[in-house]
């Protein structure tokens, strides 16, 4: 029997950020935009009530909640803005949920535990200037000396890169084996030779960190590998499934920011004598608001729900990635058709969602990456395998 109802614990979950997001983001985050500003205050609050390790097990210093519980927080921090859910699906979807998965039970104490307690910040750097979609054209090099490697490259576009204090950085020890070369490191930000800067001129997400990595003779412990040589590009697609999840899971939010947006306005507004909520095309809009609404919140539940099981679900994450962050973009463009004029202006918060929104089709695999993949698991050219290491699944009596 189907059970679409959320827990007890789940409601609470739900209410208590909802209530953060209002209290400490809302109020805000008009001029933290404009000002092109990241309140780490707002981390810290969301460590100090055990957010950044919501679904971390107990043992390892998290709320032991399960992944959809996840889902929950992302989805109610991209309704303040998309800023502060990207903090938590980096840190917490992109790399504790990778040392989770693939650490040894050293790296899980010294890395996952504060983490999880919202102690250290960490990020996820695998994207570079000439390799994004095409993950196994990195050219960042790792090379072996003794009981250490020696790394040097640059990674782009990585979200908390001027915050994290550990970097989950992917490296290839022979660029002639491409992808079968990639191999994960967990580098903190004080080893020597560690620097990161800024990017500025976004488009949207003003009020997140965006930044540069650039890593010149860092020598990272062979005990900071993660995983084995080689087994960096199964490590990176699996944290990418999670990482898919959590942007699926705040889409989910910012379409219901767009949506309340708008039927506020449509209720308020008024033309040729009557508020334009009674006109059909503004009703056309707000239904697909609705529906998508209530589409893309089932798939990532449903994803949220294998992943519970500890059944690998990069089908499954990829197809509620695509669809809800199609969603909240075109939720966020017809939210700016309703408000009009008004729309194209920072003076309503419909303009922001559309800035952001763009991000959200871009980034964790752009969408027609995603539609290539459902194609092919469609036409049979794709099968997912289990991995030699699965994320946990979620044990309520743990």
């Amino acid at each position: 029997m189907l059970d679409f109802s959320l827990s007890p614990e789940q409601l609470e979950l739900q209410a208590l950020v909802r209530q953060f997001t209002k209290n400490e983001i809302l109020p805000h985050i008009k001029t933290w935009d404009e000002n092109h500003h990241f309140e780490t205050g707002v981390i810290r609050k969301l460590a100090e009530l055990g957010l950044m390790g919501v679904c971390i097990p107990e043992q390892y210093g998290g709320a032991g909640m399960d992944y959809n519980a996840l889902a929950i927080v992302c989805s109610e921090l991209e309704y303040g803005d998309t800023a502060y859910r990207t903090a938590v699906s980096v840190h917490t979807g992109l790399h504790s949920m990778t040392l989770l998965q693939w650490g040894t039970e050293d790296q899980k104490q010294r890395y996952l535990v504060p983490q999880a307690q919202g102690r250290a910040l960490a990020a996820f750097a695998l994207t570079e200037p000439d390799a994004g979609s095409d993950a196994g054209a990195i050219r960042t090099r790792a090379v072996r000396v003794g009981d250490e490697y020696v790394l040097n490259g640059s990674k782009l576009w990585i979200s908390m890169a001027n915050h994290a204090d550990h970097l989950l950085v992917f490296a290839t020890v022979n660029p002639a084996l491409k992808h079968r070369g990639m191999t994960a490191f967990i580098v903190e930000r004080n080893f020597p030779g560690v620097t990161t800067r800024p990017i500025t001129g976004k488009l949207g997400i003003h009020g997140g960190d965006t930044g540069e990595v650039i890593l010149e003779d860092v020598r990272v412990p062979v005990e900071n590998r993660l995983g084995e040589e080689g087994e960096g590009f199964k490590i990176a697609m699996s944290a990418l499934d999670n990482g898919r999840f959590t942007v699926a899971a705040g889409a989910v939010g910012l379409t219901r920011a767009c949506l309340d947006a708008s039927v506020k306005y449509a209720l308020t507004r008024k033309t040729f004598g009557k508020e334009i909520g009674r006109h059909q095309l503004v009703q056309q809009m707000i239904a697909k608001m609705e529906a998508g609404l209530q589409i893309s919140e089932l798939l990532v539940y449903r994803a949220g729900w294998l992943k519970n099981r500890g059944v690998r679900n990069t089908r499954e994450t990829s197809l509620a990635k695509w669809i809800a962050a199609d969603t909240a973009f075109e939720a966020a463009n017809n939210a700016v058709e309703i408000h009009g004029a008004y729309g194209y202006s920072n003076e309503y918060p419909v303009e922001r969602f559309l800035r952001n929104a763009r991000a959200l089709v871009i980034y964790e695999g752009t969408r027609e990456i995603h539609t290539i993949m459902q194609a092919e698991y469609a036409l049979g050219f794709r099968q997912d395998k289990p991995l030699n290491r699965m994320l946990p699944a979620w044990n309520p009596e743990v």
